[in-house]
């Protein structure tokens, strides 16, 4: 296994010297870190949509057997909560990487991520219910 890539070294972003001492005080430029409720937005809504279409494939399926409703009601509501899961850790992503912070503090990034997880939480959630009303709308007819 090929060892990591080495970053070359990063200078010091300023250096303060101490009065009265041969020492100074260095300040580290800190590398911007993907946030980490945007990673899991992503996640989250991604298995939102997967989820919704499984509740779809058990509606559409399994209405000529009489159980199509009861089964796609029974994977809505993981479907549902993981599409409410990624809007709320996406929305929680965008506030962490919008705040301000002092210099030496860590900046994160992950804007796209966190509104990609948004949406297709979104989306998941839309789809879940959407697949819900159409397995009762067949299992009634």
């Amino acid at each position: 296994m090929p060892p990591p890539p080495q970053e070359p070294p990063r200078p010091p972003r300023r250096v303060d010297p101490v009065p009265g001492t041969p020492f100074a005080v260095v300040h580290l430029d800190v590398p911007a870190v993907t946030s980490g409720p945007a990673v899991g937005a992503l996640v989250a809504g991604v298995v939102s949509i997967l989820v919704s279409l499984l509740v779809f494939c058990l509606g559409i399926g399994g209405a000529q057997y009489g159980g199509g409703a009861l089964a796609a009601g029974a994977f809505t509501v993981p479907g549902a909560l993981a599409g409410a899961a990624a809007m709320v850790a996406g929305l929680l992503a965008r506030r962490q990487i919008r705040r301000a912070a002092p210099p030496p503090a860590v900046r994160f990034t992950g804007q796209g991520l966190a509104t990609a997880g948004m949406s297709c939480g979104a989306a998941g959630l839309l789809l879940s219910l959407l697949g819900l009303g159409l397995a009762l709308a067949l299992q009634l007819a």
